[in-house]
């Protein structure tokens, strides 16, 4: 599908952080096709190309470590030249983390909460200058900020740091007219788990993850870029807000 010359965002200049892959690429795909210009991150080079010759002209990507307060101040001055000034930013660049309470380390949990916590609140503060009035800020969340979860503790305490940094940022940006809002993803089919592990066992896993969810399903990564699509440009009313896209995981 090309990119449209007169679609509902075109015209319109995005950045999304941890857009190479999942969530993140299935978002920039949805506004490039609807004529956005976006620039993606990532953290490997190979991936950021697949990414990019995916979603063709209107994408560029961008090598940047979430994690390193370096890369994020580069990253605000290739927008800067690249764009100027953007409409929406999508924080969406995180790590999961499976490690037991009792076997956590330092190190685990320094990794997780850097990359998960640190680099959203700094890309955050880097960008804003280049915020236009009235756009729109999403981070991405997750359902264990809210449903206590075996596994995640590290990664649970860092999406709830985000949760609270919604708040927290939606109130200080309001005399910019920035709106802040989150997106909070229960399982969503990312195809990572079949990445990760054998498909036997990765079909096993899923159908395990499916009984637990109330619409028994997981989710697309493309019903969770229409809502990062609405609270970044047409959730004009709503600032300092969590949407859950998780099947009714966190609710029922």
């Amino acid at each position: 599908m090309e990119p449209s010359s007169n679609g509902k965002f075109s015209g319109k200049k995005v950045v999304i952080t941890g857009g190479s892959s999942g969530i993140g690429l299935a978002t920039a795909k949805l506004l490039v096709d609807d004529g956005a210009h976006v620039l993606i991150t990532g953290r490997n080079q190979a991936t950021l190309d697949a990414a990019r010759e995916q979603l063709g002209n209107n994408a560029m990507a961008f090598l940047s470590d979430a994690a390193s307060l370096k890369d994020i101040a580069a990253l605000a001055d290739r927008v800067k030249v690249e764009f100027g000034t953007i409409d929406a930013l999508f924080v969406n660049a995180g790590v999961t983390g499976f490690v037991p309470f009792e076997s956590t380390t330092e190190e685990t949990y320094d990794e997780i909460l850097t990359i998960n916590a640190k680099g959203p609140y700094f890309t955050v503060q880097k960008l804003v200058p280049l915020l236009s009035t009235g756009s729109g800020v999403v981070l991405t969340t997750s359902i264990v900020n809210v449903v206590g979860l075996p596994m995640l503790s590290a990664y649970a305490a860092s999406k709830a740091a985000l949760r609270s940094m919604t708040r927290s940022l939606a109130r200080e940006l309001l005399s910019r007219n920035i709106r802040v809002n989150a997106v909070s993803p229960g399982v969503i089919d990312t195809g990572i788990l079949e990445k990760s592990m054998p498909k036997e066992a990765a079909e096993q896993t899923k159908a395990q993850m499916t009984q637990q969810i109330p619409m028994l399903r997981l989710g697309d990564p493309v019903e969770v870029a229409k809502v990062v699509a609405f609270l970044a440009f047409d959730a004009t009313y709503t600032t300092g807000a969590e949407f859950p896209v998780d099947g009714g995981g966190s609710q029922i």
